[in-house]
């Protein structure tokens, strides 16, 4: 007995060896209760559209207290008196009305239920008041680990800002915090001491003074935005406005950077034109011309709010100065203001409906780095850009997430970025590939997305069945490998390494010709070769490569 008992043991040791390296990761991750009322589209979420927030708020430095009120404005789907709005710990909801009266309401974790007097018909258009406040989470490595981050600048000034994609927008204020339903347009009053200025998103409507010592700040939205979207940025702020002349006509620009860095920011975010000039050519107009785009200064890396973009990269060439794809070309621009802002065509434009899906963020916006070096610097410079980013694809977990759990896959950026550049290869015309890229952003213009609505168009616009291209890139952690072999006067050749049915084409050079092939997941023979044969698949294809005798 002892025996069997001594080897069950080392069993589990091996198991639990194996699980804490990562390699069970996708199969043994267990999720919660609370998982799946964040991330899933409860019952208590599916009866209601969201149509406006008015969010109300004074955020307080001197005791790390946000409080106020979110008024929630929703249409009837159809009847129901229940309804959940999520508010994380260890913030707290003090009162919900509807109509003027008080509502009661139960808590279950981040999430509150809501129970309505009045009837709720379909199609009406209703609205409840939620008052809440408390001390949010304090940021603990922002934009990755998110909350509020409170600092100081070097004059000693508060310099406050919000981070929440992935952790929910209801880590500072209440809201139906899932991604399928975004509010139509936002009213965003921010109340601070009298010697801050708060950006947040839109256009900046009034600025009010207060008899206490404080002022409003009352900002409005217009366009759809997605709840991690929303953000406030309170500090000894500075401003400059430039007019972008693009696509759409006179875009405003307006820049709020902390008072020392005035001059510096004056000169370095020349980036931004640049960046709208190349992105609009390759993607189309910029997404929000209404309510214009703004790049704030913040106190952590940066992050894609939409029309309020922030930047903390210090002024400076690349990623802190370094080039991640280690090719040269990551120095020739600032890393942040072009990849931040290419989300806002990739993320608050399309957005997904699941953060399973955050593929389409991330690994879209990662390639628009490469389409922003081609645009200045060729189209072979773009390509060495995105090559160059395949040595930090690890290849350990897919890229599409859990879902219904609030949980995204790996490899988002850099192995998403080489997909999208194999495509363009496949596609082999540029002209029609910056079309299908450009539709993308007209086809699903302010819209929420799953990845199978992408699948599906990409696979239309190009013209072939990419079901298996995706199945391997996407949902498999296996590099696909082009094995082939000389057998006399004849060349064999197959996929292996990958998914059933994998038969994606690919471009190769024999003895200095370029061609295309279509391997399979069989032997293919192609006769009367050239002796000495001399093969290389093209290095755009991010394969791997075998010769077998």
């Amino acid at each position: 007995m002892k025996r069997y008992l001594s080897f069950f043991c080392f069993f589990l040791l091996l198991f639990n060896g194996v699980k804490a390296q990562g390699l069970l990761e996708n199969k043994e991750e267990i999720f919660t209760h609370q998982d799946t009322l964040r991330g899933s589209i409860t019952p208590e979420r599916a009866w209601w559209d969201v149509k406006q927030y008015r969010l109300d708020i004074k955020v307080n430095p001197a005791d790390s207290i946000i409080s106020g009120s979110n008024t929630i404005c929703y249409q009837v789907l159809k009847p129901s008196n229940r309804m959940q709005i999520d508010l994380q710990k260890p913030m707290e909801i003090y009162k919900v009305t509807q109509d003027g009266k008080e509502l009661k309401y139960t808590r279950d974790g981040n999430a509150f239920f809501i129970q309505l007097k009045a009837p709720q018909n379909v199609g009406e258009n209703k609205e409840l008041i939620v008052f809440y406040g408390g001390k949010p989470k304090i940021a603990v490595n922002p934009p990755w680990d998110g909350g509020i981050t409170w600092k100081k600048d070097a004059n000693g000034n508060p310099f406050i800002a919000s981070t929440c994609q992935g952790l929910g927008a209801s880590v500072w204020w209440p809201n139906k915090d899932h991604m399928y339903d975004e509010v139509d347009d936002m009213l965003i009053s921010v109340n601070v001491p009298k010697d801050l200025t708060d950006v947040s998103n839109g256009r900046l409507q009034s600025v009010i003074d207060l008899k206490d010592g404080t002022r409003t700040f009352n900002w409005y939205v217009s366009n759809p935005i997605n709840n991690y979207g929303v953000n406030i940025n309170i500090g000894d702020y500075l401003s400059f406005s430039e007019v972008y002349k693009g696509e759409k006509g006179d875009l405003d620009c307006d820049y709020y950077v902390l008072r020392d860095n005035l001059d510096k920011a004056k000169t370095h975010f020349k980036e931004v034109p640049r960046m709208l000039k190349a992105f609009e050519h390759w993607f189309g107009p910029y997404p929000f011309y209404e309510d214009s785009y703004k790049l704030v200064e913040a106190p952590y890396l940066g992050m894609e709010h939409q029309s309020s973009v922030t930047y903390g990269n210090g002024y400076q060439n690349g990623y802190l100065g370094s080039d991640r794809s280690e090719s040269g070309w990551g120095l020739k621009f600032d890393y942040i203001i072009v990849h931040e802002s290419g989300h806002e065509w990739f993320a608050n434009n399309i957005t997904y409906k699941d953060i399973a899906d955050m593929w389409i963020h991330e690994s879209f916006t990662c390639y628009s780095e490469n389409l922003f070096v081609e645009y200045y610097y060729g189209k072979e410079a773009g390509a060495e850009y995105v090559r160059g980013q395949r040595n930090e694809i690890e290849n350990k977990s897919q890229m599409i997430g859990q879902y219904d759990v609030n949980r995204e896959g790996a490899d988002l950026y850099n192995k998403g970025a080489n997909i999208l550049h194999m495509l363009r290869q496949i596609v082999n015309d540029d002209e029609k590939w910056r079309s299908i890229l450009r539709g993308l952003n007209s086809t699903f213009y302010h819209q929420t997305v799953t990845t199978k609505q992408i699948e599906d168009y990409l696979s239309q616009q190009i013209g072939l069945d990419l079901k298996s291209f995706f199945d391997q890139y996407l949902r498999d952690i296996r590099i696909p490998t082009f094995e082939y072999k000389v057998q006399g006067n004849n060349l064999e050749y197959r996929w292996v390494n990958c998914v059933p049915d994998f038969n994606m084409p690919v471009k190769v050079t024999l003895n200095g010709k370029e061609q295309w092939i279509n391997p399979q997941a069989e032997w293919i023979v192609m006769l009367k070769t050239p002796k000495n044969l001399k093969l290389e698949v093209d290095k755009n294809f991010y394969v791997n490569v075998v010769k077998s005798n």
